[in-house]
Parts: structure tokens; C-alpha cells; sequence
């Protein structure tokens, strides 16, 4: 079923979109899965063309596009790889952060490059000690004249290696009670003295998309930097965290109906015992249970994105929307690679890859148990 907030327009859009990654990413992201790194040159002609930041304003090289272009933006990278999830969170969830909250100048300057892919952008909340519990951050960044002393240190920084622009959850005031009173958002640019990226972390999947430590000894930003008002980044951030777990959920939902297509391929081809594995009962049975369930989750998300578009109170749904569709998005990997049989567990089948990327998505943007949390909440269970 077609989602009622997808257009004329936004099917125009993921058919060029289509036609460029069929060119300019398909054919190499094996190889940009061994090198563990998505290259700056894809970047640049992802901005070239209008793919990065479409919501921005035409001031800010943009065409004020709707959230309905980022969903489709967001699914057609899903498809080629979830190691593309760095564009997703440079488009959706860091930029917005300066548009909404940036001063007059600093959407002047950083806004424009964002859009035209010169500029990469991260941010940065997890640290060794502090993940979905983000009042408990222990990064410093104290005012000194003109500036902010930053120190601390931040890890599973998406974009890390490669990021132009950082936004730094910090405390200002770690002294405010109740702690989260004490956080703010602050942007640190690459070449800022005292910071410093630490080696690209070796994970299970993800290999694509580069993920880094970031250390902060007595970095010296300008306190023009700060981003909205001090001690607001709370707020901002639960805020805007639900965009990112919505973008996280359509990325889930787009994966695994792609685990659905090449699995039902491979076993309409696969023989054994004379016949395609495909004229099992089991096999039917098992596939036509997962096509109902993302069906459902499908659509059940487009009933949360319609009404986020519409600017409605969507905090439980979204919450919802992300545990359950992330969830399944993980049994249907395991199904999948089950029914590839031992070719499912070999590199060269892109299903293997498919379950080695799952797992990472019922733990980013806030755990899946931080979303039941929020549910409960809602539900005045709290």
C-alpha cells in the first residue's frame, strides 16, 4: 500500500535517486565495505545533486522540500547498504540541530556546505561511561572569556573519522541540579586545537560507515559555537531525537523488506531434493509470516511519519514504531540467512551482511528498553 504523504514529486525523486546509487554506489559499496569508509567524493555528488539537507532553505542550498523526501532519500540508501546510515543521520538529525536552534551567522556559514556535501557532520553524545542516559555525561566545557575549555571524551561516534563538524553534548554547568539543567550543545570544528579523532572502531557490521572516539584535552572553542541557549541542549535533544528514531525505524523497515526480496529470490532458484526450496511448506509458511509482519510495521510507520509531517504529538508512536520495527527487522535477518541455508553465512551473499548490520539498530538512537520506558511513561504506568 502506498503511503498517503508520497507524491508525484517524491516518486520523481526516487526514481533519479534510484538511477544514481544504480551508478554511483551499487557497484562499489563491497569495496567501500572493505575500506571501511564511505568516500568524500560520493558525498560531494550526493550534494551536487540535491540529495543532502533538500529541506534547507533555497538561501541555504536547499528547495524546501518536505520530510516525505527524506523518508524516500533515507529508504533508497537503506537498500544499497545500512552503512549508508551516515547520510541519513548528516541530513535528518545533526543538521537539523543548527537550523532550528543556529544564530543568523551560523547557519551562514555552516548551513551551505552541509547541503553541498563539504561539510560532514556528527554528533557526538555517547561516552565510554554515559549511553542512553545522556544527563549522565561527563564532557566539561567551561566558559573561559571568550571561549569554552572543552574536555572530556566521546565514543560510537557515527561519521567520527570523516566529521568536519561536531556536535558535542557537554555540560556547562556540571554542577546544575537536576543534571540535565547543566547540558549544552556545543559545534567543534575539525581542526579545533586540544581535539583530537582516536582510532575508527573495528565493529561487527556497519563496516562501511566509519565510527570513531573523539577526545577533547582542553579544546578551545569559541563560544559563538554554542548552539541555542545554555543549558537548553536537553531539551533540544529530546526534542529531536524522535526525527531519529523515526529515521532509524524507516531505515529497519526498508531493510527488512530488502531481506524479504533477495530471500524470496534465492529460494524460488535454491533445489533440493529435486524441487526449488521455495515448494516447502515450511519455507512458504515462514516467508509469508514475515511478509505480514512488515507489512504491518510498514504500515504502521507511514501512519507515524504522516502524522509527524503534519507536526502532530507522535513521542509514544515514534517509540513504538522504533522498538518494534528494529525488533523485527533483527528476526527477519536471522529467517533470512536461515533459509539461505550455509550460503547464508558466506561474505559474498549480501544477506550474511544484512545479519551482521541488524542487531545495531534495537541499541542506537536509545535502546529499545529506554523506548518501552518512554511508552510506559506515556501510558501514565510511571
Amino acid at each position: 500500500m502506498k503511503a498517503a504523504y508520497i507524491k508525484e514529486e517524491h516518486e520523481i525523486l526516487r526514481e533519479s535517486l534510484r538511477k544514481f546509487l544504480e551508478k554511483e554506489a551499487y557497484p562499489y559499496f563491497n569495496e567501500w565495505e572493505q575500506d571501511g569508509l564511505i568516500p568524500r567524493s560520493f558525498w560531494k555528488k550526493m550534494g551536487d545533486l540535491g540529495y543532502l539537507c533538500p529541506w534547507l532553505g533555497e538561501e541555504y542550498g536547499g528547495f524546501g522540500a518536505d520530510f516525505g523526501y527524506s523518508v524516500v532519500i533515507n529508504e533508497e540508501l537503506e537498500k544499497v547498504g545500512t552503512g549508508l546510515i551516515g547520510i541519513g543521520l548528516h541530513n535528518d538529525i545533526v543538521v537539523p540541530y543548527i537550523e532550528q536552534y543556529g544564530t543568523a551567522e551560523q547557519k551562514k556559514r555552516w548551513l551551505p556546505k552541509c547541503a553541498s556535501g563539504e561539510i560532514i557532520t556528527a554528533i557526538a553524545m555517547t561516552e565510554p561511561g554515559a549511553g542512553s542516559d545522556l544527563a549522565g555525561i561527563k564532557t566539561s566545557a567551561l566558559r573561559d572569556g571568550k571561549d569554552y575549555i572543552v574536555n572530556g571524551e566521546k565514543t560510537f561516534i557515527t561519521n567520527g573519522i570523516q566529521a568536519d563538524l561536531v556536535l558535542v553534548v557537554c555540560k556547562t554547568d556540571p554542577k546544575a541540579d537536576p543534571p540535565h539543567k547543566g547540558v549544552s550543545l556545543l559545534a567543534v570544528e575539525k581542526d579545533t586545537p586540544g581535539f583530537t579523532k582516536g582510532k575508527k572502531l573495528n565493529k561487527i557490521g556497519l563496516h562501511s560507515q566509519d565510527t570513531a572516539e573523539l577526545i577533547f584535552e582542553d579544546a578551545r572553542v569559541p563560544a559563538d559555537n554554542l548552539i541555542g541557549k545554555e543549558g537548553e541542549g536537553f531539551y533540544y535533544l529530546m526534542k529531536n531525537l524522535q526525527q531519529e528514531r523515526l529515521i532509524v525505524a524507516i531505515g529497519g523497515i526498508a531493510a527488512s523488506e530488502r531481506m524479504l526480496e533477495i530471500t524470496t529470490q534465492y529460494v524460488k532458484e535454491r533445489k533440493a531434493f529435486g524441487k526449488s526450496i521455495a515448494s516447502f511448506q515450511n519455507t512458504q509458511f515462514k516467508l509469508a509470516e514475515l511478509e505480514t509482519e512488515v507489512e504491518i510495521g510498514r504500515t504502521f510507520l507511514d501512519r507515524v511519519v504522516d502524522s509527524h509531517i503534519k507536526g502532530e504529538d507522535v513521542v509514544k508512536e515514534v517509540s513504538m514504531a522504533k522498538w518494534w520495527v528494529t525488533d523485527l527487522t533483527r528476526k527477519v535477518a536471522a529467517e533470512c540467512m536461515h533459509l539461505h541455508g550455509g550460503y547464508g553465512y558466506m561474505e559474498e551473499y549480501e544477506i550474511a551482511r544484512r545479519y551482521r548490520d541488524a542487531p545495531v539498530s534495537a541499541i542506537y538512537a536509545g535502546s529499545n528498553e529506554i523506548m518501552k520506558q518512554i511508552i510506559a511513561k506515556k501510558m501514565g504506568l510511571q
